[in-house]
């Protein structure tokens, strides 16, 4: 019985009394054992010991940390920005604000210094060559290939790196020269987009540059504190992009739009479909935006403008509106995305290249700003396997 406990020793262990055990043991929380003839229970001194640790870290605030990591409690400071009341703030300007005329390069000047510098004035860098010989590959895949072509030498990591490692992005999301086009321009001569799409395109950008500490960022920052190139930090969010919980929204937001339109019954098929994928996965719902995601509100609205000029666009916005009113869910932007990238024809995958060259804007931010900070980011794990063994 060298791994049991008595009730005593249990409850002096625990710090509770012999009630309070015994209530732990009727909520499911510790298991008692019977030994032989005895009517006393023994208390499996590992199972004692692992609720103790629980208890001791739940009163250091473990437990906090927890709920910190899902959808929680703030766990950086940064002055880059922040959601607040529906609102998403670049340095306390509103994105949607923002995305009435603001470019890229103008959102990318607001969150790196708050507009200090005009760093846009270079020159456009050469392509790594290497970046030929994955012609096949996918924009995204490209786009991180291309950040791992680059050293520290190449790109030191300063805020003055990155306008030009957003246009190398651009290059190897789209597969064509880097320039020193407004990069909405880029995005739109290369899906040959008109002048309407061309204006969505760059309100889009500015809306998705940045959103506070989102999984993306949050490895971005934890690179980037490690004292790893600029490029090395920015290879981290486009793996943590590549997600389907992250990056991958509008895909299955597409999927969902379009087999919903081939379907001679819509919303049995956006029934199935949300069966077998969790809606703020693919398009609907946001936990930071109870009362509706601002960024796809406002892009849904402009297409909404737009839906008389372009049949298939009515189309797409009825089966949106349908999937909202069958999950009793708003939309989030993975699914403006999609419904942008389907209505006009774009590439598959345009709405995760717009999201990943948006992103990078805030990406460099936050890993300059981590990198100023000269602190390294190392959270504890709280333990909850096996304690001792024999």
């Amino acid at each position: 019985m060298k791994n049991d406990l008595s009730a005593l020793d249990a409850a002096r262990l625990l710090g509770v009394s012999l009630p309070t055990l015994y209530s732990y043991v009727s909520r499911g929380l510790l298991a008692s054992v019977s030994k032989g003839d005895s009517r006393r229970k023994r208390y499996p001194q590992e199972e004692v010991l692992r609720l103790a640790a629980r208890k001791n870290d739940a009163k250091r605030g473990g437990q906090t940390a927890v709920a910190a990591m899902h959808w929680g409690l703030p766990v950086l400071e940064t002055r880059i920005s922040h959601i607040l009341d529906g609102r998403l703030l670049y340095r306390g300007c509103d994105a949607t604000a923002l995305a009435e005329s603001a470019t890229l390069e103008t959102a990318a000047g607001l969150l790196w210094d708050d507009n200090a510098t005009d760093y846009f004035q270079q020159d456009a860098p050469a392509l790594p060559s290497g970046l030929a010989c994955a012609s096949d590959a996918t924009p995204l895949a490209r786009a991180m290939l291309a950040m791992t072509m680059l050293t520290p030498a190449d790109m030191p990591h300063a805020l003055e790196s990155g306008p030009a490692l957003m246009r190398l992005l651009a290059a190897a999301l789209l597969q064509t020269a880097p320039s020193t086009l407004p990069l909405h321009q880029q995005l739109a001569l290369a899906w040959q987009a008109d002048p309407d799409q061309t204006e969505l395109l760059r309100a889009a950008l500015v809306l998705l540059a940045d959103h506070e500490l989102n999984a993306s960022t949050f490895a971005v920052r934890c690179v980037a504190s490690t004292g790893a190139s600029l490029p090395a930090a920015l290879g981290a969010g486009l793996a943590a992009l590549s997600g389907d919980k992250h990056g991958g929204g509008s895909a299955a937001a597409r999927c969902m739009l379009t087999q919903a339109l081939a379907a001679p019954d819509a919303r049995d098929s956006i029934d199935a479909f949300y069966k077998t994928v969790a809606p703020e996965f693919a398009g609907f719902g946001h936990p930071l935006y109870p009362l509706g995601d601002p960024r796809a509100a406002y892009l849904l609205d402009r297409l909404s403008a737009l839906s008389q000029a372009y049949p298939q666009l009515r189309a797409i916005l009825s089966v949106c509106a349908t999937a909202g009113e069958l999950l009793d869910a708003r939309p989030n932007a993975d699914l403006a995305l999609a419904a942008m990238e389907l209505a006009f024809g774009w590439p598959a995958g345009a709405g995760m290249s717009v999201f990943a060259l948006a992103r990078s804007t805030g990406w460099i931010a936050h890993a300059a700003e981590q990198a100023a900070s000269a602190a390294l980011i190392r959270p504890r794990a709280r333990y909850i396997g096996r304690h001792q063994r024999d």
